[in-house]
């Protein structure tokens, strides 16, 4: 199902629901998921994010993939990612945020302006810079985190995000992959959905 997202941006979305349910009832739990980085080609039909939706659905939970509106620095995609919370908080109990790359720095970021956030889930973050700096998004983040890094990662700057996740006592665990989990995407899917029903 595709859904507009309201916020004065181009942002439109695909809503996966469980089997069984319906597109317009109120879901228990619902988790927005963040694309990579769309300069790089990121969309919300990345394989990791399908993944994690299909995983989602089959827990149960709802899964809303969206695209970002114009590119704007990081500050516009940050207002995307906090626009899809609030619609899905209108039609769901708890919300979540997941994010991989760009859309994990995004989601990051993001949820350090939102209170009472199921979870929020990184997978392969980078640092980014500016007001899209995930490293200091960290210390504003009241509610359950975790970051999934890939070991072998050689294209985001996670370093730093994964030792600061460790000063704060945030859940941590390195994955043997490099940084598009190639051929691990279902894998990875599992280990995210874990998260998510652990909270």
């Amino acid at each position: 199902m595709t859904v507009v997202i309201p916020g004065g941006r181009d942002v439109r979305g695909t809503l996966d629901i469980p089997e069984g349910a319906n597109k317009n009832d109120r879901f228990e739990r619902l988790v927005v998921a963040c694309p990579p980085h769309p300069q790089d080609g990121g969309t919300r039909s990345d394989q990791r994010l399908t993944a994690v939706s299909d995983a989602l659905c089959e827990a149960g939970i709802a899964c809303l993939r969206f695209d970002y509106g114009g590119w704007d620095e990081g500050r516009g995609e940050q207002e995307d990612a906090k626009n899809a919370v609030e619609w899905a908080r209108e039609r769901a109990d708890q919300v979540g945020l997941f994010g991989f790359s760009f859309g994990a720095t995004m989601a990051l970021c993001a949820a350090g302006d939102i209170e009472g956030l199921w979870s929020v889930c990184a997978l392969a973050p980078d640092r980014g810079e500016g007001e899209s700096d995930a490293v200091a998004a960290l210390d504003g983040i009241d509610d359950p985190v975790e970051i999934l890094y890939a070991e072998r990662d050689t294209t985001a700057d996670w370093e730093p995000v994964v030792e600061r996740a460790r000063d704060l006592d945030i859940a941590v665990e390195g994955l043997s992959a490099d940084h598009f989990f190639l051929g691990q995407a279902e894998k990875v899917a599992v280990r995210v959905v874990a998260f998510f029903e652990g909270n």
